[in-house]
């Protein structure tokens, strides 16, 4: 048996168990009549605005698939290109370890369009430093301009930390554009080659990843109650705090993780509330998206299976 194949796995099983322990700590005052009256007080603007925002996000997420085949030079139609970019995300966030997960999702799906297992690997490191550099540059741009975000976590005022490492992560950012700038080497592992993304495709990446993590973002604003609410910057970077620690910890769609950070980040809001409205971001960014993703393996298999009987 190979112990390393269950490691992360196993890591994320018990990052949900804990995480679910202190949930319930935290939540233990609170009845499910509570969370449901919180759920219905959610005016219907709010719910229309939350779904729309899920939308833009996945349209968004399709657009880091676009960008990497832009960047290996494979033309792939349009359409197929969005489905596959969103049952990837769609199944890979509610799996959990997306970059693995999401790297057997897409070589089943762009193998069937000539694409090599290197040309999907790259895909997916490309689709990672997008992910990533969109993170940087968001957090950079919040940790800078709201320093106290880091107060809601650490308990004690750390502002000029705060602000220096929005600088750095900046920083990284601007470096990673300058070095597309500078036509560097390729990197080399083994076989496998990364070239430098040209400085389009860095443009391209810087645009459409903080809009997937601003719509993500604006899925919980807009079902947050309005008493008590710090205003959309505030939760966007208490979102962006949650969601990198759920990535980190590999537990399958975040579970727990997630809520135990949003909650500690919202702790002078009714919990209720922030409760209601992280499950209506369950719903709109993991649930329905899961539902219709599995609607569109079922039916690209069973394309897949008659073609083969021909």
């Amino acid at each position: 048996m190979n112990w390393r194949r269950y490691l992360w796995p196993a890591i994320g099983l018990a990052a949900v168990v804990f995480s679910l322990w202190l949930l319930w700590h935290e939540l233990r005052g609170i009845s499910l009549d509570d969370v449901w009256d919180g759920i219905v007080a959610i005016p219907t603007r709010g719910w229309v605005l939350a779904a729309l925002s899920s939308v833009v996000a996945y349209a968004s997420l399709a657009g880091y698939d676009h960008i990497a085949l832009l960047h290996i030079g494979k033309k792939v139609s349009w359409l197929f290109v969005t489905f596959s970019s969103f049952t990837t995300y769609a199944l890979s966030h509610n799996i959990g370890g997306s970059v693995f997960s999401g790297a057997v999702i897409r070589y089943r799906a762009y193998g069937t369009k000539g694409l090599t297992g290197q040309d999907v690997g790259i895909l997916v490191a490309i689709c990672w430093i997008t992910f990533v550099l969109s993170t940087l540059f968001v957090s950079g741009i919040v940790l800078v301009l709201e320093p106290e975000i880091i107060d809601r976590f650490s308990g004690a005022p750390h502002h000029g930390l705060a602000i220096a490492a929005g600088l750095a992560m900046l920083i990284l950012v601007a470096a990673y554009a300058f070095g597309s700038w500078l036509h560097l080497k390729p990197l080399r592992i083994g076989s496998f080659q990364l070239h430098y993304p040209a400085l389009p495709i860095v443009v391209r990446q810087l645009l459409i990843g903080p809009i997937e993590l601003l719509a993500a973002t604006a899925i919980i604003f807009f079902a947050l109650p309005v008493s008590g609410n710090p205003g959309y910057f505030v939760v966007l970077g208490v979102f962006l705090v949650s969601f990198s620690i759920a990535q980190i910890s590999h537990a399958p769609g975040g579970l727990g993780v997630f809520e135990v950070v949003f909650l500690a980040g919202l702790s002078h809001m009714d919990p209720v509330g922030v409760l209601a409205a992280l499950l209506v971001f369950r719903l709109f960014y993991l649930i329905i998206p899961l539902l219709i993703a599995l609607c569109v393996v079922l039916f690209f298999e069973h394309s897949q299976y008659s073609r083969s009987q021909n």
